[in-house]
């Protein structure tokens, strides 16, 4: 009798067979088996124990929530508030008994204003595998509202508004860029760049490292071209309209600062541009999602070989081998893909548990009602005194901050900026993997109109000084929109740079290449080898 016919007697008499056929092959490698469990758990354990053994700083605040009882200097958009824009203080309470119990129903129990929903405070108790604890990192307290360093920064903020619109290519033909320049050097608590003690035109609205002063405001991974797949990407983004700016008419700034809706939208271009004034940029940070910037920018600096590739890469000497999996393309674009969530972490914990420092558009709630003579506040004199407010007043009509986003700032406290720690972190993890002094070719520009690239010929631009470019772009481009405060920025980079050298150091251990180093130049200037 025939069991099987055709095509089902092969493959039956196949699975009969194999059932005979010892599946247990020799497994190669130095390392094997519950040796290789017990080395991976060393490891572990090891990268663990390194984070428990170091001493964790006490965060510090500037004790404006303590200070004032009615919460001027704390974050409180999205819960109810009165016509003065100041919050509901037993909602506020709600909020604050919420955060320090860190049970969901606590959460589910905060009176909010209107529809908008807080984003996301219980990220600030999540815990991660890799790197450091989120709650590990502290980093200084911001300026109070009451002290000329905030002053400086809201200043720095009413003219980032009125200028807006100004090429970067115009700066020093531009009157009004060189009267911000002259009111911003007369602050004495002014933290950005200078020369010579002096804002200029070649100095406003950049970031804090030298490099930042160096070549276009713009970073070049924001411009070049992106390789992506077998597709090239032209860096040409959608942008807003001139004079498209929001919230600076009372009624519907309340109404957003109590969780409403906006009632009118940002106004599109019809036409894509390059970044060529803060307004572009302002959207560029508006609709990327979290690690987009330094992923181009792996992208871009992939494509240019061995040369731009560190000198400690295992691989760079091998005549046999080429990385892949490790010291390779889909090693560093996850390590960069990796650190941002860690990096955004370790920013929430001080958002909402530590420091619940208040949005700019608040602020400018806050300044607008003291000037009309409505409400009480300690708006400092040197802010007082600042054109900016002048300008402010006779363009819009009122002294609120005119924001580039018709939403607003979104719903979490300002400190430190998450677009920020994200760059940081991003940054960190490719100076690790690419070489820092190499020379980026053939350079660009893009024209004051924003619809094409020329050559830039001037200072010779490296792959670490536009790194720190695009960390200050990325940081400092949620300032130019009126969200985010100069200091949220560049704390925020040093927090995500911090975040970013915690993931590396737990991952040394994990190669089996002869590799001897990581060496990193920190945004600060100085050089870091793990």
């Amino acid at each position: 009798m025939t069991l099987f016919k055709g095509e089902d007697a092969v493959k039956n008499i196949d699975d009969f067979f194999n059932e005979f056929i010892d599946s247990n092959c020799e497994e190669l490698g130095p390392v094997r088996g519950r040796v290789r469990q017990e080395k991976a758990y060393q490891i572990k354990m090891k990268a663990a124990d390194n984070h428990l053994r170091t001493s964790r700083s006490e965060p510090t605040c500037n004790d404006d929530e303590q200070r004032f009882a009615n919460k001027i200097g704390s974050y409180t958009k999205g819960l109810p508030h009165n016509k003065y824009g100041e919050v509901d203080t037993p909602a506020y309470d709600a909020l604050i008994k919420a955060l320090n119990s860190g049970l969901p129903r606590d959460f589910e129990s905060i009176p909010l204003g209107s529809e908008l929903k807080l984003t996301n405070p219980q990220a600030a108790y999540a815990y991660n595998l890799v790197g450091p604890d989120s709650h590990q990192i502290a980093i200084p307290a911001p300026p109070s509202i009451r002290s000329t360093w905030h002053a400086s920064e809201m200043a720095e903020l009413y003219w980032r508004a009125l200028t807006r619109d100004i090429p970067f290519n115009d700066y020093n033909r531009s009157k009004l860029i060189h009267e911000a320049s002259k009111d911003l050097t007369k602050f004495s608590n002014f933290k950005g760049p200078k020369t010579s003690l002096h804002v200029t035109p070649k100095t406003i609205f950049r970031g804090d490292t030298k490099s930042d002063l160096t070549g276009p405001l713009i970073s070049q991974f924001l411009l070049l071209d992106i390789p992506y797949g077998n597709n090239t990407l032209k860096q040409r983004y959608r942008t807003t309209i001139k004079g498209d700016d929001h919230l600076t008419e009372y009624k519907s700034w309340l109404n957003v600062q109590n969780g409403h809706k906006p009632t009118k939208k940002n106004k599109c271009d019809r036409r894509y541009r390059y970044i060529r004034s803060a307004r572009d940029l302002a959207e560029w940070v508006h609709r990327d999602f979290s690690f987009q910037a330094f992923l181009n920018a792996c992208l871009i600096l992939l494509k240019y070989g061995d040369e731009a590739i560190d000198s400690n890469n295992p691989y760079l000497n091998s005549k046999t081998q080429g990385g892949f999996i490790t010291f390779g393309a889909a090693h560093i674009l996850d390590m960069v893909t990796r650190a941002a969530r860690s990096a955004l972490e370790s920013s929430w914990y001080q958002k909402w548990l530590v420091h619940r420092r208040l949005r700019p558009e608040e602020y400018g709630g806050l300044v607008h009602n003291y000037l009309v003579g409505h409400t009480l506040a300690p708006i400092h004199e040197e802010l007082l005194e600042s054109k900016a407010l002048q300008y402010t007043e006779e363009t819009f009509g009122t002294y609120l901050l005119p924001v580039a986003y018709a939403e607003g700032c979104p719903t979490h406290p300002a400190y430190p900026a998450g677009h920020a720690c994200i760059a940081g972190a991003g940054i960190t993890m490719l100076k690790a993997f690419f070489n820092e002094d190499f020379v980026i070719p053939e350079p660009v520009i893009p024209s004051p109109d924003g619809l094409s690239l020329n050559s830039y010929k001037q200072s010779p631009l490296t792959i670490g000084g536009e790194l720190n470019k695009l960390a200050s772009n990325i940081a400092l481009g949620r300032d130019a929109a009126g969200v985010h405060w100069r200091t949220d920025g560049t704390e925020g980079i040093k927090l995500g740079e911090q975040v970013a050298l915690n993931i590396l150091k737990d991952y040394k251990e994990t190669f089996n290449e002869q590799f001897s180093h990581f060496k990193i130049t920190k945004y600060n200037g100085t050089t870091v080898t793990i």
